[in-house]
C-alpha cells in the first residue's frame, strides 16, 4: 500500500515542478488547450445538429405519431450527445498528447535533466513523424483496450448494488491506469521501451499506477481541469517512469545541493530501455 502514496507524491511533485518552470507549463498548456476548442466546437456542433443526424438516421420512424416519434428521436439525441462526451473524456489526453508530442517531449526532456545526476534525458533518435505514428498508434490500441474496459464495466453496472457502489470506483482506478500508461509513455517510448513492455512495467507496480493515476483521472473528468493539470502530470510521469526503470533522481529545487535517490531496479523480466 506504500506505493499508493508513492504515487500521489509523484503526481504533486510533476505539478510543483512545473510550478517552478513557469516557461515550459506556458509551453505544456497549448496542445490542451487547441483539444479543448477542438472538442467544445464539435460538441457545439452536435448541440446543434445532433437532432438533424438522427432525424436522417432514423426515415423508418417519419410515419410514427406523436408523442412516440419525439420522444424516440428525442432519446436517441441525447444517448448520442452522451456517448459523444463520453468519447471526449476516454480519447482527451491521448489526442492532447498526440497534439503536443513536441511540447511535452521537450518538457520531459527537461525534467529528465533537471533530476538525472549527470544532466543526461535519454533521446530516441528518432524523425518527428516516427515518433508521431508510434505515439498515434500506441494512443489508439490504449483507447481500444479502455473502452473494452469501459463496455464491461457498464454492462456490470446494472449488477444490484454492486453496479452502483463497487463499480464506479474500479472504473475510475481503470481509467487511472490507462491514463498512465499514456502519460509515462512520453519518457518511456524516448527510452526505446515499447507499448508491450510499458504495460508489463505497469503492471508489476499496479498501486504505484493507481495512487498517481487515479486521483487525476477523477481531476480530467473536467477537461478544463485536465488542461492545467497536463503539463505537470507529464513532467510527474518522467519522474516516476525512472523510477519504473530503476534510474537515479536527483532532487532539489537548483539552487543548492541536492540529494540523489538510488531507486530500486525493474523486477527481472523488464527489460531495460532499447530498441
Amino acid at each position: 500500500m506504500r506505493d499508493l502514496g508513492v504515487g500521489f507524491q509523484y503526481l504533486l511533485k510533476g505539478q510543483r515542478w512545473v510550478a517552478r518552470h513557469g516557461k515550459q507549463y506556458g509551453f505544456g498548456l497549448l496542445p490542451g488547450l487547441i483539444t479543448l476548442v477542438l472538442y467544445a466546437a464539435a460538441l457545439v456542433a452536435l448541440a446543434l445538429w445532433g437532432e438533424d443526424a438522427v432525424t436522417w438516421a432514423t426515415p423508418f420512424a417519419d410515419d410514427w405519431s406523436s408523442p412516440w416519434l419525439g420522444l424516440f428521436r428525442g432519446f436517441l439525441t441525447a444517448v448520442l450527445f452522451a456517448l459523444a462526451l463520453l468519447l471526449a473524456v476516454v480519447t482527451f489526453t491521448a489526442v492532447t498528447l498526440l497534439i503536443g508530442q513536441p511540447f511535452y517531449e521537450n518538457l520531459s526532456e527537461k525534467v529528465d535533466r533537471d533530476v538525472s545526476p549527470d544532466g543526461h534525458a535519454p533521446e530516441s533518435g528518432l524523425p518527428l513523424w516516427r515518433e508521431l505514428w508510434i505515439s498515434g498508434r500506441d494512443s489508439l490500441r490504449i483507447v481500444v483496450r479502455a473502452v473494452l474496459w469501459g463496455v464491461l464495466l457498464f454492462a456490470c453496472g446494472f449488477i444490484p448494488v454492486i453496479g452502483q457502489t463497487a463499480v464506479p470506483v474500479l472504473g475510475f482506478f481503470v481509467t487511472g491506469f490507462f491514463l498512465t500508461e499514456e502519460l509515462t509513455a512520453v519518457a518511456l517510448q524516448r527510452r526505446g521501451v515499447d507499448l508491450r513492455t510499458r504495460l508489463r512495467l505497469l503492471r508489476s507496480r499496479k498501486t504505484l499506477v493507481w495512487g498517481f493515476g487515479t486521483p487525476l483521472a477523477v481531476a480530467f473528468l473536467v477537461p478544463v481541469v485536465a488542461v492545467f493539470l497536463m503539463p505537470g502530470a507529464v513532467a510527474g510521469a518522467t519522474l516516476m517512469a525512472r523510477e519504473l526503470l530503476g534510474e537515479e533522481i536527483q532532487e532539489g529545487d537548483g539552487d543548492g545541493d541536492r540529494a540523489v535517490t538510488t531507486l530500486p531496479q525493474p523486477p527481472s523480466g523488464s527489460p531495460s530501455p532499447g530498441r
